[in-house]
């Protein structure tokens, strides 16, 4: 069974006006549509993350819840049904309407002793069946003690605001530091091992204010009261306890005991006679009318202190109607959330300056880099450029060169074709002269071999003369041809 219902309250209950707020919660009046009752519906802001101080945890929600479930007693407020949303746990509370203890009394000229105890016994009534279960309530002061109704002659006290108690393990060590410094036990502010007795240190100081309207450890800064706490330091000034009983003063004492084995229990606060003694109306009616009138307190100084304590901040998880400031309150958490996030927004765009610093430094040594790199290679381009240049010049020459010594090639070797074009014909000329020679030489078959001895002779002389000439001409390329030539003209005679 899940422990809140998954369901919108608003379906269930007519949600009315606030009737009072606390730094994560806020308490409205309500009616359930089924019966038409009364309630109040304490709206519960859950911690979205684990990351966040805004909210309560959902444990510790789960854990008040659980403890109101198993409570039923007249002088606690009851429990009657649990919701949750997305962003709230709503619990519907018994309706409270009395207004606070202190403020009640306050507005009453004087207070008498029996008046006092009748209050202070509901309180330790209510807190003994939490104690006989092993509940520690861990936030008893003046806010949460609420009355039912208070246009009734004796007012029923109404114990409210469990989101700091704890059910006390029998072997299991428990520390913590929370409640309102003001009211918190000397074991809280020394962060030692804590139980059942810090509720009725809390308790003798509710008493403490309530007979002189002071309070015993208040300090001028939270400081200065933990150590007055601390150190126990307090007095029962004449001037607030004129008219305060000696058994009430040791009442008082016996509770702001630092040694906790010392201090009393529930059970003894029960039966100690100051609480006793003022059960014995008929006894207290009979006392001298004089006396009465001294043992009369003065409730001036309570309203100054209720007005006092209504003028500070309201603590944490209170049910206190602070109307007159809960606009105030709200500005100011609005305040502080813009505050915060502007804080995360101004962190957020700095973590975005610093990133993009990063990586412009980065950007720009690579630039620098690359940069170093292109200027090395343009230098190495220029450099190459250079020598190709002057390579091309360099053939450049040469092909001028090259074509300037091609072209007095090319002349030469006209002159020299012009040249051979002359020896040809000239040479043309003398074989046809010695054709013509040797052509008009007369053979003779039968001479003997005078006629071609001397053929011969002439032969060899012509081609001697021949190939010298050509030699002077061509280097002897037309030789094989003369002599060819020669030769068959020769064996044709």
């Amino acid at each position: 069974m899940d422990l809140f219902k998954q369901q919108k309250v608003e379906d269930f209950y007519d949600i009315g006006e606030e009737l009072g707020s606390g730094q994560f919660a806020i308490v409205k009046r309500c009616r359930e549509k089924s019966t038409g009752g009364q309630f109040a519906a304490k709206f519960i802001k859950k911690r979205q993350s684990t990351a966040s101080s805004r909210g309560v945890r959902r444990e510790e929600i789960e854990r008040e819840v659980d403890i109101l479930r198993q409570i039923r007693h007249p002088n606690i407020v009851t429990l009657h049904d649990a919701y949750e949303n997305r962003t709230d746990v709503v619990l519907i509370l018994e309706l409270v309407s009395g207004g606070e203890l202190f403020d009640f009394l306050a507005q009453k000229e004087s207070l008498s002793e029996e008046e006092a105890t009748q209050f202070i016994k509901q309180i330790l009534e209510g807190v003994n069946y939490l104690h006989a279960r092993k509940i520690a309530h861990f936030d008893l002061k003046p806010e949460n003690i609420m009355m039912l109704d208070k246009n009734v002659p004796l007012p029923r006290i109404k114990l409210i605001d469990f989101g700091l108690a704890h059910e006390i393990e029998a072997g299991v060590e428990f520390k913590n530091i929370f409640g309102t410094p003001e009211f918190v036990a000397p074991e809280i502010v020394n962060y030692e091992p804590l139980g059942l007795e810090a509720d009725m240190w809390s308790i003798g100081v509710i008493t403490y204010i309530l007979l002189s309207g002071a309070s015993p450890f208040l300090g001028e800064t939270k400081r200065d009261t933990l150590k007055n706490i601390s150190t126990i330091n307090y007095e029962f000034d004449e001037e607030f306890f004129c008219h305060t009983s000696q058994l009430a003063k040791k009442f008082i004492s016996q509770l702001l005991e630092k040694d906790k084995r010392k201090r009393l229990t529930i059970q003894d606060a029960l039966n100690h006679p100051w609480i006793k003694s003022n059960e014995h109306k008929e006894e207290n009616r009979v006392v001298d009318v004089k006396k009465r009138e001294r043992r009369q307190l003065k409730t001036k100084r309570l309203k100054e202190y209720t007005i006092k304590s209504h003028s500070s901040m309201p603590p944490n998880n209170t049910y206190v109607n602070f109307e007159r400031f809960a606009q105030v309150v709200e500005d100011i958490e609005q305040m502080e959330g813009s505050f915060v996030s502007l804080a995360a927004a101004h962190d957020s765009l700095q973590e975005d300056v610093d990133a993009m610093a990063s990586v412009y430094n980065e950007k720009e040594a690579w630039y620098k880099e690359e940069s170093e790199g292109v200027r090395h290679e343009l230098s190495q381009i220029r450099y190459e450029f250079r020598k190709v240049e002057a390579l091309k010049r360099s053939l450049q020459d040469d092909v001028q060169a090259f074509s300037s010594g091609l072209a007095a090639i090319a002349g030469r070797y006209q002159e020299r074709q012009k040249h051979l074009e002359l020896l040809q014909a000239e040479l043309s000329r003398e074989l046809k002269w010695v054709q013509e020679v040797m052509s008009s030489c007369p053979v003779d078959g039968g001479g003997g071999g005078y006629g071609c001895a001397f053929s011969t002779a002439l032969n060899n002389d012509v081609n001697e003369a021949l190939t010298e000439l050509l030699n002077r001409s061509r280097g002897g390329d037309l030789l094989p041809g003369i002599n060819l030539e020669f030769d068959i003209e020769t064996n044709k005679r």
